[in-house]
């Protein structure tokens, strides 16, 4: 594959030729900064650990500079910290034992142009070659612009490859906002439990940002088993780690769906809940 940009990174962690390691991939990750796979799809990264016939690979879109640094990193310039956080990644898909990792290095300015084709274009390829079962992606219901950036450019490049692609399905991660406000009839519930050790050291190889100020390797950990535990207030926990995502495949199948129409529907349902619970009271 030829990138658009030339400083993008195709890292093949076992070495395999390019062709056939990229087509191995089951389970695909896309998403906009160093570590975001790790936290919104280590769902798909644990389905494949150690497995012959389950790959994940991963896609980070934007290049890392505009990171919130302090501590040993305070004095990082811009291009230190991408080759930093390039880096970062690299390892973590050595740890997780990724099919393939591409850092196509956009500028989060760059990501967030709905006008700009590149990206898309970037990911079409990517999906050509890879065709996976399962994509994870961030949902439209994030609060930060460069997740969203991130969900359109997928979304658009999904849709453009329907007639010869159609992932079995495509599931939008919380990250920057959590999605427990959804029904729980509505939203997906991803068991992440069973390998804590994998969890915690793949999330504490960004050392860049845990140093940097940011505390995500706990963040993450907390909030997953946080979902598990709040997931059911009648029955004992089956699952100690639960991440939740919001099921795009609808709109990846059916393009007339209108996107804000199917985000707002969640919402609409939820504020329905709300006020069905509280008439019940009579409040």
């Amino acid at each position: 594959m030829l990138m658009k940009n030339n400083s993008a990174d195709l890292y093949i962690p076992d070495g395999l030729p390019e062709e056939e390691a990229l087509a191995r991939v089951t389970h695909l990750g896309i998403g906009a900064h160093q570590d975001d796979l790790e936290f919104m799809a280590f769902h798909g990264i644990l389905a494949c650990h150690q497995k012959e016939a389950q790959w994940f690979g991963g896609v980070t879109c934007t290049n890392g500079a505009g990171s919130a640094r302090t501590g040993e990193f305070a004095s990082h310039t811009d291009e230190e910290m991408q080759a930093v956080r390039r880096q970062e990644q690299r390892e973590a898909a050595d740890l997780g034992q990724f099919a393939a990792m591409i850092q196509l290095d956009y500028p989060s300015v760059q990501i967030k142009d709905a006008n700009d084709p590149n990206p898309q274009a970037d990911l079409k390829d990517i999906l050509r070659a890879t065709q996976p079962d399962v994509i994870y992606t961030h949902n439209p219901a994030d609060k930060h612009n460069s997740h969203i950036g991130v969900f359109a450019h997928t979304l658009r490049a999904l849709r453009s490859l329907r007639e010869e692609y159609t992932p079995t399905q495509v599931i939008g991660c919380e990250v920057w906002r959590g999605l427990d406000w959804m029904l729980d009839t509505d939203k997906i519930a991803m068991d992440v439990s069973g390998n804590e050790e994998l969890a915690r050291k793949i999330n504490g190889l960004f050392a860049s940002q845990i140093a940097g100020g940011k505390r995500y390797d706990l963040a993450v950990l907390g909030r997953r088993l946080a979902n598990a535990t709040f997931f059911d207030a009648h029955t004992v926990d089956g699952r100690d780690q639960i991440w939740y995502g919001m099921d795009l495949t609808p709109l990846v199948q059916d393009p007339s769906l209108d996107v804000q129409d199917y985000v707002l529907n969640y919402i609409d349902r939820f504020r329905e809940d709300v006020r069905g619970k509280l008439e019940d009271m009579d409040l």
